[in-house]
């Protein structure tokens, strides 16, 4: 009796012990599985690094603020800015992409492959309905096709192609014959506007070339092949359109009739190049008042400006 008794004991400490060792095992597979977020769910990691993006846009939105009141910018410029890289730079933190790659995939998806309007229909759904981009726009974009029209040009440059709108309005415009030269700084932007380009069906009209238009410009005659041009362009960076403009002088790019179109010389404005431009006894000028793209409150416009030689 005593024997079946130690042996019972025996049996309940090593079930005992079995017990214990299972608990332990289950212990420790189960700590570093809790340490891991389930799969198709945000880790704290996440929470944490979207809390400092969101802080650090919040700061960066305050001083745009601050840098606007002291600079005494208008409101209107302040809302383009908004737009443009506060807004912008969130919605692509938590969209993954760029807002120029949401624009092109919309396009590629609803678009017709071969037909630019259709394409140029797309963006202006997209841009007035989904996400501001800064093309010429819908309203603006009729007074440019007029210009081109009658200028009926054949050999075009275009400084600051971005997504490819303007030249895709150009090219459904211009005659078959005719060529336009696309000028675009990033390399990234350039990537997707050729992208749009080749999908609505017109790469044998428009050519873009990346690179600084202060840089290019001089070697348009020998690497382009460019005698003058008879339309210009000016959609880039607002503070080269003046220095550009004398540099296509410079260089013997402009003849008697070549007409340069700029885009937003009222918003976010290019004081400068209209102060030369309208001054000069080489320019015949004529504005164009407007609004900025894909807004019916805030004012901008278009000059052309006619070379006489």
């Amino acid at each position: 009796m005593r024997f079946i008794t130690e042996w019972n004991s025996v049996n309940s400490e090593e079930d005992s012990s079995k017990v214990q060792k299972r608990r332990a095992k289950t212990e420790i597979t189960a700590e570093p599985s809790s340490m891991i977020a389930p799969q198709g769910t945000v880790s704290h990691l996440d929470y944490q690094m979207a809390a400092y993006y969101v802080v650090l846009i919040a700061s960066l939105g305050i001083l745009l603020l601050v840098f606007a009141l002291l600079k005494k910018i208008r409101y209107d410029m302040l809302v383009v800015l908004w737009h443009a890289f506060i807004v912008k730079s969130i919605i692509n933190f938590f969209k993954g992409n760029t807002r120029e790659q949401r624009l092109l995939d919309f396009a590629l998806k609803t678009a017709t492959r071969g037909d630019p309007q259709s394409v140029i229909n797309a963006i202006d759904q997209y841009c007035s309905q989904t996400e501001w981009a800064m093309n010429i726009g819908d309203e603006k974009g009729l007074i440019m096709d007029k210009v081109v029209k009658e200028c009926n040009p054949d050999m075009l440059l275009e400084m600051g192609t971005y997504c490819g709108y303007s030249a895709l309005r150009t090219a459904c415009i211009i005659k078959p014959t005719a060529q336009l030269l696309s000028l675009e700084i990033d390399p990234r932007v350039a990537e997707i506007a050729k992208q749009m380009i080749e999908f609505a069906g017109v790469q044998d009209k428009v050519k873009v070339i990346v690179g600084s238009t202060q840089d290019i410009i001089p070697q348009l005659k020998k690497k382009s092949e460019v005698d003058t041009f008879d339309y210009v362009f000016l959609d880039h960076w607002k503070d080269r359109y003046a220095p550009d403009t004398k540099l296509l002088e410079e260089h013997g790019l402009l003849r008697k009739g070549t007409v340069l179109l700029a885009d937003n010389v009222i918003c976010p404005g290019a004081p400068e190049f209209l102060q030369y431009v309208r001054n000069s006894p080489h320019y015949e000028c004529t504005y164009y008042p407007a609004h900025i793209e894909y807004n019916k409150t805030i004012e901008d416009g278009l000059e052309k400006a006619v070379f006489k030689g």
